[in-house]
Order: structure tokens, then sequence, then C-alpha cells
């Protein structure tokens, strides 16, 4: 069946009119319509005129759902601007240190320190005495024992345990050589019952040349308390084999009354005073009795039987 003229005029005529006028609203822009003073009313034509045009505005943005979403876009995107400046604002106000609030405060204030202070300050001398020595420096120095120290000290021990063997036979040989009276024999019958300083000396004197032997207490050798303990014996008086204990058995007398036959008092060593600052002994292994000057002023003079 054929479509009736009517039909197909109805069907797209319309159309095309809507089309056409679409287009037209999307270009279309609202009317510039100038203002006079004398137009302000409520009731002028130009207010009415205006309002027609404001209508026709929104007819047209109705009608073009594109630009009215981009217009909504841009105003979110201001509005998104503006939140995010005013974000900003409120955390800037809160990080303000507390001084900014003050009335009338121009900035921090901080107190100025003493250090601040001296820097400010004159300058400043000190006068230092022309006597002033410097104190001396001096530095901590670490020791170190080399191999071949290791190996001296090692050789002096075994020389000194050589020398102690050599004593012992020395001491045993010269204990065997001898048979003339001991320590024990003269106490009991003393040649010299009479004590007298002057005496004393001169039997010490006789035994001038005496060996030295480490321990020794007779004429085959003596050490020093040795030798000491002897010639007293003679005279009766018993004294221990010790230089300390000899000077703890008399009395200790200024220098400048000491006569010979009184004892000379050191630390491990002992003699007779001989006069004049000289000393009669038995001084050291390898040595002999013998009379020699005083080597040291760490001495006592000490008188026995007084």
């Amino acid at each position: 069946m054929a479509r009736s003229p009517w039909r197909r005029l109805r069907g797209t005529g319309p159309r095309r009119s809507l089309r056409s006028t679409a287009k037209a609203a999307k270009t279309r822009t609202a009317p510039q319509i100038p203002l006079a003073p004398a137009d302000t009313g409520p009731e002028s034509p130009a207010v009415a005129d205006l309002g027609a045009a404001v209508r026709a505005g929104r007819r047209t943005a109705e009608a073009t759902p594109a630009l009215a979403s981009t217009r909504r876009l841009r105003r979110g995107g201001v509005a998104n601007v503006a939140v995010m400046a005013i974000s900003a604002g409120i955390v800037g106000t809160l990080a303000i240190p507390a001084y900014a609030f003050a009335p009338g405060s121009n900035g921090p204030q901080f107190a100025e320190s003493a250090e601040a202070r001296l820097t400010k300050a004159n300058p400043q001398s000190v006068e230092v005495a022309e006597d002033v020595i410097a104190a001396p420096v001096t530095t901590d120095g670490l020791a170190t024992t080399t191999g071949d120290e290791i190996r001296a000290a090692a050789e002096a021990a075994a020389a000194a345990e050589a020398a102690r063997q050599a004593a012992e036979a020395q001491m045993a040989s010269y204990a065997a050589g001898y048979t003339g009276p001991s320590v024990s024999d003269l106490l009991a019958n003393p040649p010299y019952p009479s004590y007298d300083l002057a005496a004393v000396y001169n039997v010490a004197t006789q035994y001038i040349g005496t060996p030295y032997v480490y321990g020794g207490a007779t004429p085959a050798g003596f050490d020093c308390s040795g030798f000491v303990m002897y010639v007293f014996a003679q005279f009766g008086i018993s004294l221990p084999h010790s230089s300390a204990g000899q000077g703890a058995a008399g009395s200790t007398i200024a220098e400048s009354a000491a006569v010979p036959g009184d004892l000379v008092i050191m630390s491990g060593h002992d003699g007779f005073y001989a006069g004049g600052g000289m000393i009669l002994h038995a001084p050291y292994e390898g040595a002999s009795v013998r009379i020699q000057p005083i080597w040291t002023s760490d001495y006592r003079i000490v008188r026995i039987g007084v």
C-alpha cells in the first residue's frame, strides 16, 4: 500500500524543523539589551525583554545538555580550587607559632644568651707574670720486650742459679775444710771476756782478706753478718745471723759519736765502722773482707752493748 504524501510531510517536516531549531539554539546567545536609566522600572519594556531573554537562554540550556554539563564541570573545578585554597589557609593558620597571635607582637622574641652577650662585650686582656713557666708536656710510652731481652733475662736467671749452686758447693767445702771453733764454741768459752769497742775492732781487722762466702760464719769464709757475728761471739755477745737483727740488737747513735767497733747498718748489709767515713766488712761474692769508704748516705750507726 502506497504511503500518503501527507504522511511523509507529517513525518519529515516537523523533524527537520526541530533539528534546525536545536542547531540554531546551540549557536544563539542571549541578546544584549542596553538599559537606559529610564527603563529600569519593574514595568518597563526593557525589563520585560530582559526576562524574556533570560527565559530563552534557560530553554536553550535545557535544549543543550552537553553545554549545561560543561558549565557544571567548570563550576565544579572552580569549587575544587576554592576548597583547596581554603584548606591550605587553615593549615597555614594552625602552623603559625603562638607568638604570631600575641597582641602587638612583631615576630619571635628570644632571650639573649650569655654567649651572645660575651661576643658583644669589649675585648679583655690577661696579664701573665714573667716568671710563669710553661708546664712540661709528657707523653705516655709503651715498652715492649724484645726477643733479645727475653733471652738476656733467661741467661741472667740461669747465671743466678749457677751462682747459687756454686755457693752451696763452696759452703760445703768450707764447712768440711774448717776445723777451728764455731760461733757456739766461742760463746761457750769466749777468749775475750772483757768487752771493749777498740778491742772488737782490732779482732775484726785480723780477718781482712778472708773470702766472702754466702752464709759463712767462720774464718774459712764470711758473709757480712756472719763476719760481725763471729767477732762479737769472741767477746761472749750473741748476735743473730742477720744484718737487720744485728741493727735491732743495739742502739742508734749520732755519726759524730761513732768510733771504730760500732756497726754500720744498711738495708740488707752491715759491717764495722772503721772511722773517717770508712767501713770494714765482707762485701760480696768474689771479694774478701776489706776496708773501704761508705758508698751511700742511707745508713745509721748502731752501738752494741750499751
